[in-house]
């Protein structure tokens, strides 16, 4: 069978796919059970505190351990215990979880089971805050306005023209989202890694077959779909460079991050639907090269490179000593879009651009299917990326029990 063939003939699994990325629950199970490798690292700004390396077969090694004294001391030790019984519990593969503050870095590094710091994982739509800032920073520079039409940078945005880049990466364009039917076939070039960008993100907004479907933007909150292909497009026309290279000279330089990139894998790993697909197993080059990765989803990263982009976010949009997003762009990405624009929520939460917003307990979270759970608490300065390779209930369960733990951690604070 052709390789195109193949690849739509696998696109039924996808009607149950995508749609529980922001969903909570408890209910998964799944991987195989391993040994046990855990590292955990606190770092102060340009300090390594403490780095503690353990691996469990039938007896625990010995630990390693270098301290330097801290500017700040954190007790995270509560943590653990709580994930060691959750994977064992779930019969998990692993998990990883980092913790950064504003001032102090990265308080809290560590990792169970399969997992390691150079272990690289596929986060779903735990992307889309990273397709948002890719927007923004265009428009810091000049070279998008995200509130005026994309017709105004892209020829084909004609056939959508009241559309702007804001409506896109907020979930707010009218077009066709994920919810009822995630392959929705006018727009299923965004899950194929054949073609281009441009070419998906022309058809997408130029084909007559979603005619019926679609609706003004800012009148509906429709999460997830094509939208994102096309804004990954826009970024590329706006910029005249492919989105591989903005990825590059936004995020990966100026953060020294290592494993950072997108491709589109939905339709060639195979896996049961919701879940992680174990055949990816830590490695990119499973995956074919492609000029048309998916945007809303498509990204794949380790817990380090996530939680640069996190303490980013906290420290006004600086990665060391370069500029990466404007205070002003962040806090429009931070804040509740949709509500401001069209006085809408989703089931009690807001959505600004790539964030969920809870304004109840001021957290924002982009969490993915596969079961990462990035968040941030903008007020208490903190934030922390939480990655199982299992799925959303899965990862959104384990979140569940270390918000509080990772909050008093952070609150408790010595020095």
């Amino acid at each position: 069978m052709p390789r195109t063939a193949r690849l739509v003939a696998s696109l039924p699994i996808l009607a149950a796919l995508l749609v529980q990325a922001a969903c909570g629950g408890d209910a998964s199970s799944g991987g195989q059970a391993s040994g046990t490798t855990t590292t955990t690292v606190g770092v102060a700004p340009e300090t390594t505190t403490s780095t503690t390396s353990t691996t469990t077969t039938t007896a625990p090694a010995e630990p390693t351990t270098t301290t330097v004294a801290p500017a700040a001391v954190y007790d995270f030790t509560a943590i653990s215990p709580i994930v060691q019984a959750f994977i064992a519990s779930k019969g998990l593969n692993g998990a990883g979880l980092i913790v950064v503050q504003r001032d102090d870095g990265v308080v809290h590094h560590e990792h169970w089971g399969e997992f390691g710091p150079e272990r690289i994982s596929l986060i779903a739509s735990s992307s889309k805050m990273v397709v948002a800032g890719i927007l923004m920073r265009l428009h810091d520079d000049g070279l998008l306005d995200v509130d005026a039409p994309v017709a105004d940078v892209a020829a084909w945005g004609a056939g959508n023209p009241e559309i702007t880049p804001a409506h896109l990466i907020s979930n707010s364009s009218g077009l066709v989202g994920l919810f009822p039917n995630p392959a929705y076939g006018p727009y299923v070039c965004q899950f194929l890694p054949i073609g281009t960008l441009q070419g998906c993100a022309e058809k997408v907004f130029t084909t007559p077959d979603d005619d019926a479907d679609i609706i003004p933007p800012d009148t509906e909150f429709r999460y997830g779909g094509a939208q994102w292909q096309v804004a990954g497009a826009v970024a590329e026309v706006a910029s005249g460079k492919s989105w591989a290279d903005l990825i590059d000279e936004v995020y990966v330089q100026p953060c020294g991050l290592e494993a950072l990139a997108f491709n589109n894998p939905f339709t060639q790993l195979e896996g049961e639907p919701y879940r992680y697909p174990a055949s990816f197993n830590s490695d990119p080059s499973t995956l074919m090269a492609t000029d048309n990765p998916n945007l809303e989803g498509g990204a794949y990263v380790t817990t380090g490179d996530y939680g640069a982009l996190l303490l980013m976010h906290l420290q006004e949009g600086m990665c060391g000593d370069t500029r990466v997003l404007s205070v002003e762009s962040l806090e429009r990405m931070h804040s509740d879009r949709i509500m401001e624009a069209y006085g809408a929520d989703v089931g009690g939460s807001g959505y600004g651009m790539g964030w969920w917003v809870d304004q109840e307990n001021g957290r924002i979270t982009d969490g993915g299917l596969y079961g990462t759970v990035p968040w941030l608490d903008l007020e208490d300065g903190y934030g922390a990326y939480l990655v199982v390779e299992a799925d959303s209930p899965t990862g959104n369960a384990l979140a569940g029990l270390l918000y509080d733990v990772v909050e008093e951690a952070v609150a408790g604070r010595t020095g």
